[in-house]
Order: C-alpha cells, then structure tokens, then sequence
C-alpha cells in the first residue's frame, strides 16, 4: 500500500492472561479481566500487543496488519473470525464485521480496522 495507516486510532488496555497468550495472538475475552488465545471461529476482541508476567497489552482499535488463510477478504466491511490464534479468515455465519483497507494476497495479509 502507498500510504502507511499504521498508529491510526490504536487504543490498548491491559488484561490478564495466561503463559499461551503470545504477541499478535488474536484474543477473545475468557473470563472477568482476562483474555485467551482465540481457536478457529472464535470472534475476537482485539490483537496481544504485547505480553509479560501474565498480561496483554491488548490491542482493541485501530488499524493492524494481521494474517488471512482461506480466500482473500475484499476491501470494505467484510464478516471476519479467528482462524486460529495468529490469523482470520472471512465467514458468512458468526463473526463480527470489520473494515478492511488493504489486502496483500503474495504477503496473505490484510490491514484493517479493529
């Protein structure tokens, strides 16, 4: 992509979690104040920014860059899901709409909008 939308609208908290949890985990809330890794299906929350001594920086909005598997999402608002920790895949049924700004189909990877 020409221009760089990255630090767009980011907002971060902090959660708790636990020692599967790795920096750019999709996650998904597990419990009060906590988030876990997100398994195929899974409707995410946001993006671990970070992780250490049992917390996330959590990612909740704004633009990210994250991996896709499966057929490449179009520009615009597309229903995407986890599909699996580290990447997300469109669905029809499930999931939760998110703007998608770019796509790279050599790189497999999208920027979006969380």
């Amino acid at each position: 992509m020409k221009i760089s939308m990255n630090g767009f609208g980011e907002n971060m908290a902090t959660f708790a979690c636990g020692d599967t949890t790795a920096y750019g985990s999709l996650v998904k809330m597990s419990d009060n104040g906590t988030v876990s890794p997100c398994a195929s299906g899974d409707v995410f929350c946001g993006v671990a920014n970070s992780t250490r001594n049992g917390f996330a920086a959590v990612q909740l909005n704004g633009y990210r860059e994250i991996p896709y598997t499966g057929t490449a999402p179009k520009v615009g608002y597309q229903t995407l899901a986890a599909s699996g920790a580290q990447s997300v895949s469109v669905v029809s049924t499930g999931g939760r709409s998110y703007l998608v700004v770019d796509v790279d189909p050599n790189a497999k990877t999208i920027g979006m909008m969380l």
